[in-house]
């Protein structure tokens, strides 16, 4: 794969599937380097609440087995340094684990900014291709098996091999970061949960309630109460931040 940037392709295993409420009980992240070394690291986290029985059937991490391992704040220093000159890539991670990150990070304390990391999500481009999961996409792409799948290692690493398999396959697949981010996105958002759609003029757009299909600025002009009722109500940190960069960018 020639890589002009470097990519850092991550899996997290969560306490479920709300980007706003739930927590991150493992995370693992290959680093694939411009050189065409890689660099793997995994960590069980704390979540600090419950993890549900019926999600740890599903990933087999339960609360014993994170009881003694640190947060997610401490552990955010050494994640921020591991994909801070890095895009970002996954499995889904455009709509779950890159939207659920960036939520852990702001909730606690640190900053994330996504212009600085561009997404490639391996299974929009499968799906585009071939729509399947990651198990049929690794048998498919690899010709292997998928064992132990859920686990975040595992996952982290089948998805790099597949994304490796998905541009020796496609000729029409560009091998560059800035092509297949593009490739891999379903739809131009301004905040990672969908909820500022960016039109074809650039103008960011509300996506839901009563202001649907509306540009942003023209909403905070005509009803001065919309920002603050957003910056109250539920939704993610990451959306709330990027109205805020609106608001001000706008001098509302």
């Amino acid at each position: 794969m020639k890589l002009t940037k470097n990519i850092c392709f991550f899996d997290l295993e969560t306490t479920g599937t709300n980007v706003s409420k739930d927590r991150i009980v493992e995370i693992a992240i290959v680093k694939a380097f411009t050189d065409g070394t890689k660099e793997v690291k995994s960590w069980k986290v704390n979540p600090g609440i419950p993890i549900p029985m019926e999600t740890t059937l599903i990933h087999g991490i339960s609360d014993e087995d994170v009881k003694d391992a640190p947060s997610f704040k401490d552990l955010a220093p050494q994640i921020i340094e591991m994909i801070k000159d890095s895009d970002l890539a996954g499995f889904n991670s455009n709509r779950f684990d890159i939207p659920l990150l960036a939520e852990e990070l702001l909730r606690n304390g640190f900053d994330f900014d996504l212009t600085k990391h561009r997404p490639i999500d391996a299974q929009v481009i499968y799906h585009k291709m071939e729509p399947r999961n990651l198990g049929a996409a690794y048998k498919y792409y690899c010709g292997k098996d998928l064992i132990d799948a859920h686990s975040a290692e595992v996952d982290t690493l089948a998805t790099y091999e597949v994304l490796m398999a998905q541009i020796e396959k496609y000729d029409e697949l560009e091998n560059d970061n800035k092509f297949l981010s593009e490739f891999s996105s379903q739809r131009k958002t301004a905040d990672l949960a969908g909820f500022i759609q960016v039109d074809e003029n650039g103008n960011d757009v509300i996506s839901f309630g009563k202001y649907k299909g509306q540009v942003v600025t023209d909403v905070f002009a005509k009803d001065p109460g919309y920002y603050t009722w957003i910056q109250n109500a539920d939704f993610p940190l990451y959306t709330k931040k990027v109205f805020t960069k609106i608001k001000l960018k706008n001098g509302f």
